[in-house]
C-alpha cells in the first residue's frame, strides 16, 4: 500500500503518440518504447491515448471476439514494462458481460483497475453506443499525498458526469486520455473548453490525445496540461508525436480550494456526486529524492499551428498514415497542369517524398500547352517522376468501337468528355496494378457535393486528398505552399479553372464561380440550411435551385468516392449520411 509520505511536486508524462489499427505488436512497441523513456526522466505517471492498444476508431473490429480477447492480452504484456510508475492506457474491456471503452491504471506489476468511458458520443463520426456499455462509477487513486482521477475523451466535454463528481469527492490531478479528431480550428475549441474544467474542477488537468491518420480521420495531438486557474503549462506538438512532461506542485490545489469558496460549496452542495467514486490507493511508495532535469527538446515551448499552416499539416499527415497504414509506399497522380492536381502532388511528395511519387500527364486532342507545360513544370520542381501518355489513340478508337451505338455527335458531348476522363482513369489504375502505387485523386470539395467529377474516371482512385478541401481554400493552400518554396507555376494560379474535355472549356460554364459557390455550398452541406433560409442569405433563387438540385442529385457519386481526409465539421462520408434514393428538395 502507498505510505503517508508526501511529495510537492509530481512529475508526470503525455505520450503522444501514432498507433495503428489492430497492430497489436507495434502499438505495444510503440507504448514500451514511450513509457521507459518517461520513466528515465523521472515521470511517475505517464499516460496513453485513449485505446491506444488497438488503434482509434476499431468501429465493428469491437464486435469480434477475437479482437477484444487480443486487446486484453496485449494489455497484460505491458504490467512489467514500468512498474515503479503508473501507467494508463486506453483500451477495450470486458467486464460482467459488458464491454466498455476503458482507461487502464497499471503499478507495481497489477491492474488496479479499469476506469468505464460514462459519456458515449454517438454523433458526427463517433458511433460508441454501438458499441459499449456506458460506466456507471468512476475512481478515485491514492498515492500518498496525491489524489488523482482519470477520465476518457467525451467525458470531459460535459461539465456534469465523472470529472465534476472527481472534483466533488476532492483532486489534485485529472488525466483526460483522448481519440480527439481534427477538424479546422478544433484545437482552439478544446482549448476554451479544457480551461474552463480545469477551473470548475480546480485541479491541474492533463488531457492527452492521440496523432496522426486513421482513414478519413485525422488526430492533431496539441496535447494540453493546465493549472487550476486553466492557465496552460504546456502543450504537446501539432500534428506530430510528442512526449510533453510537467512537474506539478500538487500543494497548489489545495491553496486554491482556501481561496476560491465555490469549490468548498461545491463539495458541500453536491455531497452524492452524479457518479460513485470509488478509491483505490496506488500500490507504490511515493517516489523520493530530486527529479532529474529534463532534456532542452522536452523543455521547449510548442507553438499549435494555425490557418493555412494547420489545415495543409493536416493534409499531410493524413496522406501519410493512409498510405503507410495500408501498405501501400507509393503514389501516383494524374497531372493536367491545373491547380487542383498541383496542390495534390505537393502534399504527396510532402507526404511520402517525391521519390515515392509519379505524375502521369495524359493530354487530350482538347489540352491546351500551357497546361501540358505547368504539369512538367511542377513535376520538375518537387522533384517527382513524370509520364507523358496521350490518350488521344485510345479515344478515338473508343469512339470507332462505340459507333455502332448511334449518336456519335461531331462535338463532344456529356458522354465524351466522361469517356475521355475513365480513359484517364483506366490508365491510373493499370499503372498502380502493375507497379504498385497508390492513386490519389485530385477533385476537391466543391466539385464533389456538384457531382462535377465522373465515375470510373476522375473519381477513381485510393484516396481523396482534396474531397473535404473547397476550391476557394484549393487556392490558399497552394499559395501557403509556394510560400515555403515556389513550385507550382504562376499560371496555374491565374488560368480560369477547366476540365479540358472540349473546346475552350471553363468550369463557370456548368457552375456557378466559386466565390459564390463555396459559401452557398458550406451553408447548405455543413449547416443544413434550407432553401428559404439560403434565399435569405442574399442568394439568388435560381442558383439556390440549381446548386441544391446538382447536390441531392449527386449523392449516389459520393457514395462511391474514395475515402479523403476531414478538414471541417461536415465531411462527405462518416459526418453526412443522406439517403440516394430521395425526393425532397429544400
Amino acid at each position: 500500500m502507498a505510505d503517508e509520505v508526501t511529495r510537492d511536486t509530481w512529475r508526470i508524462a503525455l505520450a503522444q503518440v501514432d498507433p495503428t489499427v489492430g497492430d497489436f505488436p507495434g502499438n505495444v512497441r510503440l507504448i514500451r518504447d514511450l513509457a521507459r523513456q518517461a520513466a528515465e526522466l523521472g515521470s511517475s505517471i505517464i499516460a496513453f491515448p485513449e485505446l491506444v492498444i488497438t488503434g482509434y476508431p476499431p468501429e465493428d473490429l469491437l464486435l469480434k471476439v477475437s479482437f477484444v480477447e487480443a486487446a486484453r492480452r496485449a494489455l497484460l504484456q505491458l504490467l512489467d514494462v514500468v512498474p515503479d510508475r503508473v501507467l494508463i492506457v486506453g483500451v477495450p474491456w470486458v467486464e460482467g458481460g459488458m464491454l466498455y471503452n476503458g482507461a487502464a491504471v497499471l503499478a507495481r506489476g497489477e491492474l488496479v483497475a479499469v476506469v468505464p468511458k460514462h459519456h458515449l458520443p454517438t454523433y458526427g463520426v463517433f458511433d460508441e453506443d454501438r458499441y459499449f456499455a456506458r460506466g456507471t462509477q468512476t475512481y478515485r487513486f491514492l498515492w500518498g499525498n496525491l489524489r488523482f482521477g482519470v477520465t476518457i475523451c467525451e467525458d470531459i466535454w460535459y461539465p456534469v458526469g465523472p470529472a465534476s463528481s472527481l472534483a466533488t469527492q476532492g483532486i489534485d490531478l485529472l488525466v483526460n486520455i483522448n481519440g480527439s479528431p481534427y477538424h479546422r480550428g478544433k484545437w482552439q475549441q478544446r482549448q476554451t473548453m479544457l480551461q474552463t474544467r480545469a477551473s470548475d474542477c480546480g485541479c491541474y488537468l492533463a488531457y492527452v490525445n492521440m496523432v496522426g491518420g486513421q482513414d478519413e480521420l485525422v488526430f492533431d495531438g496539441n496535447s494540453l496540461v493546465l493549472d487550476p486557474n486553466g492557465t496552460v503549462l504546456a502543450r504537446g506538438a501539432s500534428f506530430d508525436e510528442d512526449l510533453i512532461i510537467v512537474d506539478l506542485p500538487v500543494t497548489r490545489v489545495l491553496s486554491s480550494w482556501l481561496h476560491d469558496p465555490r469549490r468548498r460549496w461545491l463539495a458541500r452542495s453536491e455531497p452524492h456526486p452524479t457518479l460513485p467514486v470509488i478509491d483505490h490507493e496506488i500500490p507504490l511508495p511515493v517516489p523520493d529524492g530530486q527529479l532529474p532535469s529534463l532534456p532542452e527538446h522536452v523543455r521547449r515551448q510548442r507553438i499549435p499551428l494555425e490557418g493555412t499552416a494547420e489545415i495543409y499539416q493536416a493534409l499531410v499527415t493524413g496522406v501519410r498514415d493512409y498510405v503507410r497504414k495500408t501498405g501501400f509506399r507509393t503514389a501516383v497522380i494524374g497531372l493536367s497542369g491545373g491547380i487542383d492536381s498541383s496542390l495534390t502532388a505537393c502534399i504527396a511528395a510532402d507526404a511520402l517524398g517525391p521519390e515515392n511519387v509519379t505524375g502521369l500527364s495524359m493530354p487530350s486532342r482538347y489540352s491546351s500547352r500551357h497546361s501540358m507545360e505547368d504539369a512538367e513544370a511542377l513535376a520538375r520542381n518537387l522533384g517527382i517522376r513524370f509520364i507523358v501518355i496521350p490518350i488521344e489513340p485510345v479515344h478515338r478508337v473508343f469512339r470507332e468501337v462505340l459507333a455502332p451505338l448511334g449518336n456519335q455527335p461531331e462535338e463532344p458531348d456529356v458522354a465524351d468528355e466522361n469517356l475521355q476522363a475513365r480513359i484517364r482513369g483506366t490508365i491510373l489504375m493499370t499503372y498502380s496494378n502493375r507497379f504498385g502505387p497508390i492513386v490519389l485523386t485530385t477533385g476537391n470539395k466543391s466539385e464533389m457535393a456538384c457531382g462535377y467529377a465522373t465515375l470510373y474516371g476522375d473519381m477513381a482512385g485510393g484516396f481523396g486528398v482534396l474531397k473535404d478541401v473547397p476550391k476557394l481554400l484549393v487556392y490558399e493552400l497552394a499559395r501557403y505552399r509556394n510560400s515555403l518554396s515556389p513550385v507550382i507555376p504562376e499560371r496555374v494560379f491565374t488560368k480560369p479553372p477547366s476540365a479540358e474535355l472540349r473546346p475552350n472549356q471553363k468550369d463557370v460554364d456548368t457552375l456557378p464561380p466559386f466565390e459564390i459557390l463555396d459559401p452557398l455550398l458550406e451553408l447548405y452541406v455543413e449547416q443544413d440550411m434550407g432553401r428559404e433560409e439560403l434565399i435569405r442569405e442574399g442568394f439568388d433563387p435560381e442558383i439556390v435551385d440549381r446548386v441544391i438540385a446538382m447536390v441531392d442529385r449527386a449523392e449516389y457519386k459520393r457514395r462511391q468516392a474514395a475515402p479523403g481526409v476531414k478538414l471541417t465539421p461536415r465531411a462527405f462520408g462518416r459526418d453526412r449520411r443522406l439517403p440516394i434514393a430521395n425526393w425532397f428538395r429544400g
